[in-house]
């Protein structure tokens, strides 16, 4: 991220997600707001969106979300009150929370922060009061000092969103955000996405890998850090955290996109892998 500028790849998830709802049916991730949210800014080519690359970034974007929403909604059975979405984006959630006791702390950059509600106005979308902004730059600021004083209790056990960041994220900015969450109650959990290592994937995907990473890196944003699942489970388990749960495209698969009938599905081995760890 660029000091002042909104993130580009996070308008790009958003526009991803919108696409989801007018192309895909039915929806794996049900979100009225993503299209109103958008508003003029929305355009996309037909065609250029039955690609079968653009149809599997796509379904990753909503499975990701998905994923994150169900665990969520399992913590909140739970009994967990707080839910902290990190590198928030254009990300709707709070504006759509089911859970009238839960709050929900939107953490990114400020000026992304500040596109996303510059949207939500001219869309006509209200901030609930259960929602609270907190303005931060993961390499610069510890998640700890951003939350402490924006109302978050850290002696409450709490839920964490963490899509779409790891990957941009220094090795020890990721540990630092892994061990403030892991300090946390038992209960707390964390859902996030990261990306394969380059060399674990087959050749097909190696391509897609370095066209993504081409334009990632074109809109200021380049990738950093990559995992196989042995080496995020090790990282996970030295934060504290114990149980984890990894989920790969073929698991994905069979969760959300099994009897469709029009063939969204994950390519295999995927775009990412999907990881829940508990406290």
């Amino acid at each position: 991220m660029e000091p002042g500028r909104a993130s580009r790849t996070a308008l790009r998830v958003a526009q991803r997600r919108a696409v989801h709802q007018l192309l895909d049916k039915p929806c794996v991730l049900c979100d009225p707001l993503a299209v109103p949210l958008l508003g003029r800014s929305l355009s996309f080519a037909f065609d250029r969106e039955q690609n079968p690359m653009a149809r599997a970034f796509r379904a990753y974007m909503a499975a990701r979300s998905r994923l994150a929403e169900d665990q969520l909604a399992f913590a909140v059975s739970r009994g967990v009150s707080q839910y902290v979405i990190l590198g928030a984006g254009f990300d709707t959630y709070a504006y759509r929370n089911p859970h009238p006791h839960l709050r929900v702390f939107e953490v990114d950059f400020p000026a992304t922060q500040e596109d996303k509600r510059a949207f939500l106005a001219e869309a006509g979308i209200a901030v609930p009061a259960s929602l609270t902004y907190v303005p931060l730059d993961f390499e610069h600021r510890t998640l700890a000092e951003g939350l402490a004083g924006a109302g978050f209790h850290a002696t409450m056990a709490a839920f964490f969103g963490w899509l779409g960041v790891v990957p941009y994220l220094t090795r020890d900015a990721f540990r630092a955000t892994l061990e403030t969450i892991s300090a946390l109650p038992a209960g707390s959990g964390v859902s996030f996405d990261y990306g394969l290592s380059r060399e674990s994937l087959r050749f097909f995907q190696r391509l897609a890998f370095d066209a993504l990473a081409r334009r990632v890196a074109a809109a200021g944003e380049p990738f950093k850090l990559f995992f196989t699942p042995a080496e995020l489970e090790a990282e996970l388990r030295r934060a504290g955290f114990q149980r984890i749960e990894q989920h790969n495209a073929d698991a994905l698969n069979a969760m959300y996109f099994s009897r469709r009938s029009d063939g969204l599905r994950l390519p295999s081995p995927g775009l990412g892998m999907l990881a829940t760890a508990w406290v």
